[in-house]
């Protein structure tokens, strides 16, 4: 499962984004560095359209996709050469494949920290450069004397990479909002590097902020500019609310006009930034939703469900989800002749329903 790290300035809120999303009890306090391990969790993602076919299929059973967040020890400056909780830190962020950035926007006497949301995020950026900039400093070279020693194409590629990044990093730009070439970003693939991340920022503001939200969110929108997705949420609401019961819960987003609140917003927003999709199983027992890459064949999405599946895969037989709920059921859609049969070169498109044919 694809990991995505929530990333902030000390007193950020990640810690509460972290328990309103996954529904843990990760500390929350108000003095510096009250995360000092990294939480680990799942945002279960909400999905009419598994809602809409478990009751098309009167399912026993709902088993929603998930996106897995961790809850990064807090950022301080000079986290890069081992300030706070540097080391630590930067540890977390190189094993998630994404990163959410919590930056606080309002002001609370009770709890120390910036509350400049740019000016968070212009913070994070500069550490996480500076970090990989470290990171780079020798590997061109070891790069380029291995590729004469080896004759190898791929290690000069690789090289050629690191200064093409090493360039964009003396500058102060962060990778990810760097227009580097694709061929360029997959020669450094085996750098591990934190700034060429998928990146979504959260702004993070106060419950008497909310008719404010989008004037807050707007300068960091314009600073991503387009390099990023980027959301306003009042966290602390959100945390309250994950402690509710589901009703309750419910009529208190509803009534702060806040509709399902932020799971579905934050975790649909790391889903798409990581480039996944969801494909449906669905019967009397079951009705499922499967992540998969965007393109990924038939067979690859058969190995999500089992590994055998994939090996013996013979064909798929598929309709979209809307579909099937129009026709009103597997059978019908049968009868109808509208099941479709593809085989091992079929790419599997994003809201699927399937029924994997195979060899035992």
């Amino acid at each position: 499962m694809e990991r995505l790290g929530l990333v902030g300035l000390a007193n950020a809120g990640k810690s509460s984004l972290f328990n309103a999303l996954t529904g843990a009890h990760a500390l929350v306090a108000s003095h510096p560095f009250s995360t000092t391990e990294t939480s680990v969790g799942v945002a279960p993602l909400p999905d009419h359209r598994l809602d809409a076919l478990a009751k098309l299929s009167h399912s026993a059973k709902i088993v929603r996709a998930g996106v897995e967040f961790v809850d990064i020890a807090g950022l301080v400056a000079g986290s890069s050469t081992g300030e706070g909780m540097g080391n630590r830190f930067l540890g977390g962020i190189r094993e998630v494949d994404a990163l959410v950035l919590v930056l606080r926007a309002f002001k609370d006497d009770a709890v120390a920290g910036a509350d400049d949301a740019l000016g968070s995020l212009e913070t994070l950026e500069l550490e996480l450069v500076l970090a990989d900039a470290a990171s780079l400093e020798t590997q061109s070279e070891k790069r380029r004397k291995q590729a004469r020693l080896k004759g190898d194409a791929t290690l000069a590629a690789e090289a050629d990479a690191i200064d093409a990044a090493m360039e964009v990093l003396q500058s102060g730009v962060p990778l990810f909002r760097s227009a580097l070439d694709p061929s360029v970003r997959a020669g450094l693939h085996n750098s591990f590097l934190l700034t060429d991340k998928p990146v979504l920022a959260v702004v993070n503001v106060g419950e008497d902020q909310l008719e404010e939200a989008d004037a807050l969110l707007a300068p960091v929108v314009s600073h991503l500019d387009g390099a990023g997705e980027a959301l306003a949420v009042c966290v602390q609401l959100e945390a309250e609310a994950a402690q509710l019961e589901p009703v309750e819960r419910v009529e208190l987003l509803e009534g702060l006009g806040l509709g399902q609140g932020v799971v579905p917003r934050v975790a649909r927003a790391a889903f798409d930034l990581l480039g996944l999709r969801t494909f449906f199983t669905t019967g009397d027992k079951e009705s499922r939703a499967w992540i998969f890459r965007a393109g990924a064949l038939a067979p690859e999405c058969a190995g999500v469900i089992h590994s055998d599946l994939q090996r013996g895969f013979i064909r798929a037989e598929v309709i979209h989800w809307d579909e099937l709920l129009e026709l009103g059921g597997w059978n019908a859609a049968k009868a109808a002749g509208k099941l479709r049969v593809e085989g091992k070169e079929y790419r599997v498109q994003d809201g699927d329903v399937l029924e994997i044919r195979f060899n035992v």
